[in-house]
């Protein structure tokens, strides 16, 4: 196993270069996860952080350790969106020259603040993986310097500043809860917090789609992944390096995985509960305590690692979220072909505390008796409890639902209007 120089030294060395060009995020309590879990849950918000994630710290870290040559060489990076953003913000800002290559999946929302900072971005390829290696391509044929998104001592530093203020400003904390993709911020967080606290629980959140580092601790060796799509498109990363992995293994005390149903649920309970905008990979450690597939023991911070999302993206997956929370549901009603029939489903639909949002009358679908009327409904529910008592009110006005489920609506736009 690679030995590494993390340090809690070079942590602290970290913190106190890069003070002058981060922000020290808040920590705000988390009244409905705390209701969920049973024990006090707090939310280190690195979304609030100066490009809108966790990665402008090891970024700055990286820059300022660069030698007078270095600086004039140029870097080049590939990302997702948020390591793009902290290093062209961090080397830009000093007069350095950047070329930034991301995957033609990349939110717009992270190409345009990209290159907003003064980057040149190049997009190419269908994953992280292929617009990394077009990036170690562009730093061998134009002699720049190539910054890797997690796998150098000086990125991995800067991000344990992160578990540094989580200890100052949540000295009671028993457990952290890490968002995962390469394991940088987590093995960070965990050398400051173990060489501080050894007690304290470092747990890293990953999706299950791209949950390289969970496989790699099963064989104990450092794995890469085929890519898959996810919405935790920052941590759609192949897997930990050697030398992320060397630290996870030393300080990490467990890795769980999110679906991507838990994940869009996470990221609109933090919309309406906490009022809190965080992208998919931010909201893992949220997604991990809502959907129990982590149980905390005690006192709890959940890291929100990032927020740069694009709005139509958000637009979806919240839409997906109300989906998978039960919120949005899909009804088929047969009615009598006569005049009031619709506007009974619709009172007793909003009686019973419902939204309509689309309404579709049918008179020829197959097997429908001449004089009947099928209305197919996307309802606006408040739980699959509450859905199941619209039915029954239905049904006590002489209603029959014949068909009933959960709304199809993950890729699709909400239209609340009758068609």
């Amino acid at each position: 196993m690679q030995d590494t120089g993390v340090t809690l030294a070079g942590i602290l060395a970290a913190r106190d270069a890069i003070r002058p060009s981060i922000r020290t995020t808040p920590m705000l309590p988390s009244g409905f996860l705390e209701r969920a879990t049973g024990v006090p849950i707090l939310l280190k918000c690195e979304q609030l952080q100066r490009t809108g994630s966790f990665k402008i710290r090891g970024a700055t870290n990286f820059v300022l350790r660069l030698s007078p040559e270095e600086r004039g060489r140029g870097l080049v990076v590939a990302s997702a969106g948020n390591h793009a953003q902290g290093v062209a913000l961090a080397a830009c800002s000093r007069g350095i020259d950047v070329t930034v290559v991301m995957p033609l999946t990349a939110p717009l929302a992270k190409v345009n603040a990209t290159a907003g900072y003064g980057a040149r971005v190049v997009l190419h390829g269908a994953s992280l993986e292929e617009a990394r290696t077009e990036a170690r391509e562009t730093a061998s044929r134009e002699g720049r310097i190539y910054v890797p998104p997690f796998d150098h001592d000086a990125i991995i530093a800067g991000q344990g500043t992160v578990g540094l203020e989580i200890l100052e400003q949540a000295p009671d904390v028993e457990e952290i809860l890490v968002p995962a993709g390469g394991g940088g911020l987590l093995a960070g967080i965990a050398t400051a917090v173990k060489a501080l606290k050894p007690g304290v629980r470092v747990v890293g959140v990953q999706a299950a789609s791209m949950d390289g580092i969970q496989r790699s601790r099963a064989v104990g060796r450092a794995l890469e992944l085929t890519h898959a799509r996810t919405i935790a498109d920052g941590v759609a990363v192949a897997g930990p390096s050697d030398r992320t992995f060397a630290l996870i293994e030393r300080y990490v005390d467990e890795i769980v995985t999110c679906t991507e149903e838990a994940i869009a649920h996470a990221m609109v309970l933090l919309i309406e509960r906490s009022k809190l905008i965080v992208e998919g990979a931010g909201a893992l450690a949220v997604a991990a305590l809502q959907s129990a597939a982590y149980r905390p023991r005690g006192t709890t911070v959940a890291v929100l690692s990032g927020g740069n999302i694009d709005i139509n993206l958000l637009g979806s997956i919240v839409r997906r979220g109300l989906v998978d929370a039960g919120r949005y549901a899909h009804l088929v009603v047969e009615l009598s072909d006569t005049p009031g029939e619709l506007g009974l489903v619709a009172t007793v639909i909003g009686q019973a505390g419902a939204n309509v949002l689309e309404v579709d009358h049918n008179r020829e679908a197959r097997d429908v008796a001449i004089g009947v009327v099928v209305v197919d409904l996307l309802l606006e529910v408040n739980g699959t409890a509450h859905f199941e008592a619209v039915i029954r009110a239905l049904g006590e006005h002489g209603l029959r639902a014949i068909s009933q489920g959960p709304a199809r609506l993950a890729t699709e736009d909400a239209r609340s209007h009758t068609r």
